[in-house]
């Protein structure tokens, strides 16, 4: 059986893991790798399909995916307090 104290440190290890964990999903970093990832696939997929312009209509979905991270929190807040986890 692990003493107090060994138990405290995984656990301790754990919320440092999920506190890193989070700071990535919610980074400008992780944000800006997957707006450039799809810009460029759009690209891609854009010049493949002989589109005029792909560079500037590959913008479409990369701004509805930034709107989309900047509106989540908000919507999850609302969520959350139509469910009744967060007090208004």
């Amino acid at each position: 059986m692990p003493t107090i104290e060994e138990r405290l440190a995984v656990i301790e290890q754990r919320n440092a893991r999920v506190e890193g964990d989070k700071g990535w999903e919610t980074s400008w970093v992780r944000r800006g790798l997957i707006m450039g990832i799809t810009y460029v696939c759009a690209i891609i997929l854009l010049n493949i399909l002989g589109h005029d312009g792909a560079w500037k209509h590959a913008t479409v979905p990369v701004m509805g995916y930034l709107l989309s991270t900047l509106s989540l929190p908000e919507v999850k807040r609302l969520w959350l307090q139509n469910q009744g986890k967060i007090q208004k």
